[in-house]
């Protein structure tokens, strides 16, 4: 435990102070203790902040709660992750609004080379229970991480079907770590730990209130290379999760239906829109996100070749000369450079033919 631990759960409880505004908070003062040791005018002065904001935090006094936490996390073993961790989702931090803090419990790497998450509708068909098992099975020997939200219907399937074919899964949740919802999924919650984990960014005793769901459905967005819809109705959980995807960029793919099935009417609503890919199975998928690619070996790059390169576009270089094929979010963690500085550089490099963009926001040397 840090000392800064306490500071650290305390930040997501102050008041009018939500992930945007804590992140412009971290940047300035680097960790969470400062924030609060912080003078009252000194906080007035950051972007966003105010008056108001910075009374909230000068005023926050819950630390109680917050010490209770900490019991509750010594006790049961709980792995804190605060958003400056080096083991934070990668993927998730390039998200405007990321959790700042987050509890897992589990042994999957939060930050592995290949990440789907996995949704749909509770209320299943024979269809889409066969199709999800398939796709998961079918992915089986790509070392694939599988991500879903621990609802009845297509995401226990897919967490199912992730442990019987040897994949990790993690399950993100809409409440503390203290419960399940459903209790339903408590056997295969305890699974899941062994083999993947459970992650929120909700304290022990916050209930699965319905507020609590859009806010885990954009940690099942923002932590994947690429969403999967398997049968979802045309409102629901599982767009909203399609749509925040869209907004991060992410690659969306999505099993069609019939044109009349109330089960697929999101599905085909994404694909229409021009929202997500059509796949029928994990070839589909495999083959646009370049993950079935057959390595070919290719002639060193010399760095010499590159010297009227700017820093960023060298920056680059040196870490594609080093890994054959790269998703743009490993870019944006390896490099260390904002995303609009990433992006500057890789259009410059396509345009002078040293660079090649494939399927997936994957990227690969010339």
């Amino acid at each position: 435990m840090t000392n800064d631990l306490l500071y650290q759960i305390a930040l997501p409880l102050v008041p009018n102070i939500g992930d945007v505004h804590a992140k412009a908070l971290i940047n300035r003062y680097g960790d969470a203790q400062s924030i609060f040791k912080a003078k009252r005018k000194d906080l007035e002065n950051i972007d966003g902040i105010g008056s108001v904001r910075a009374g909230c935090i000068k005023a926050f006094s819950n630390f109680k709660a917050c010490e209770e936490e900490l019991k509750f996390i010594e006790q049961y073993k709980i792995r804190t992750i605060f958003i400056t961790d080096k083991s934070y989702p990668q993927r998730l931090l390039n998200c405007y609004d990321s959790p700042t803090l987050l509890y897992y419990r589990g042994n999957a790497d939060l930050n592995t080379t290949r990440i789907i998450s996995i949704v749909g509708t509770r209320n299943h068909s024979e269809y889409g229970k066969i199709t999800c098992e398939k796709i998961v099975e079918d992915l089986a020997s790509f070392n694939i991480l599988i991500v879903s939200g621990l609802a009845f219907g297509i995401d226990t399937i897919a967490h199912k079907a992730a442990l019987r074919n040897n994949l990790q899964t993690i399950g993100v949740m809409a409440h503390g770590l203290d419960m399940i919802y459903p209790a339903q999924n408590k056997t295969l919650a305890r699974q899941m730990v062994e083999c993947g984990g459970l992650l929120t960014e909700f304290m022990s005793k916050t209930n699965p209130d319905k507020q609590n769901f859009p806010k885990r459905n954009r940690i099942v967005a923002g932590m994947c290379d690429a969403v999967l819809v398997i049968e979802s109705g045309k409102k629901g959980g599982s767009l909203i999760t399609a749509e925040l995807a869209n907004s991060y960029n992410k690659d969306i793919f999505s099993i069609p239906g019939r044109a009349n099935d109330v089960k697929s009417e999101g599905c085909n609503y994404l694909i229409k829109t021009n929202k997500a890919a059509l796949i029928t199975g994990a070839a589909d998928l495999l083959e646009m996100m370049s993950w079935n690619a057959t390595k070919k070996k290719q002639p060193a790059k010399q760095r010499e070749l590159f010297i009227e390169l700017t820093e960023d576009e060298k920056t680059l270089i040196n870490i594609l000369q080093q890994q054959e094929r790269i998703q743009i979010d490993q870019l944006y963690f390896k490099s260390g450079l904002n995303s609009s500085s990433v992006a500057a550089a890789l259009l410059s490099l396509e345009m002078q033919g040293i660079l090649l963009s494939l399927p997936g926001k994957v990227f690969t040397l010339a």
